[in-house]
């Protein structure tokens, strides 16, 4: 079963997202096929870019995500910046809608969160990121990004626009997920940059 971040609701077709939806299976078909071996390496040298490049301050929240099928695996970039004084933050899905996201304390127990991911349990406190690490399907050269077809994160942006909160939105994928154009649609939120194995890459 997909991950929150993967679910994807009944959709009305239109043009526009039955290219995004055409888009989105021939990314993520490449990314499936980068071995095994690859995508650790790959994972490796996103996370040495990463700490090379992102300037956190003690106490800043961080997003990320837990890693399932063959996604980037965030795990060294994240803890590396919380050696660093960041605090951790994972998604968790609430309903159809909605995402929170709930403080990761490595070592801390992560519990079974639904859809074959695991995340920080009931108790742990609800953070509002400065700093999102999104995940994606695909991507492209001026920062657009097409996600796993739910909304969940553009939502969760868009609620914390509204508390007057304005995270710094980093895309995370492997260089075979670029794609030529995304084509835009009005709620669309553009990357400030995006991440892969060749290092960041910042937009506008």
């Amino acid at each position: 079963m997909p991950a929150p971040h993967e679910i994807k609701p009944v959709q009305h077709h239109s043009p526009i997202k039955e290219l995004k939806k055409k888009l989105r299976l021939e990314a993520l078909g490449r990314r499936d096929a980068l071995t095994t071996e690859f995508r650790i390496e790959a994972s490796m040298r996103i996370a040495d870019f990463g700490l090379a490049a992102l300037a956190v301050e003690t106490g800043a929240v961080v997003s990320g995500f837990w890693p399932i099928r063959s996604e980037v695996d965030l795990r060294p970039l994240l803890f590396g910046l919380h050696e660093r004084g960041a605090r951790l933050c994972l998604p968790v899905i609430m309903d159809k809608q909605t995402i929170l996201f709930r403080e990761l304390v490595p070592g801390a127990p992560m519990i079974d969160t639904g859809f074959g991911t695991a995340g920080p349990p009931e108790d742990a406190a609800v953070l509002d990121p400065s700093l999102m690490l999104v995940p994606l399907a695909a991507f492209d050269v001026r920062g657009h990004r097409i996600g796993y077809g739910a909304g969940y994160y553009d939502r969760a942006i868009a609620h914390l626009q509204v508390k007057g909160l304005n995270p710094n939105l980093i895309g995370l994928a492997f260089d075979c997920q670029q794609v030529e154009t995304v084509p835009d649609e009005p709620h669309d939120v553009p990357l400030e940059a995006i991440l892969t194995e060749s290092g960041l890459r910042r937009f506008g």
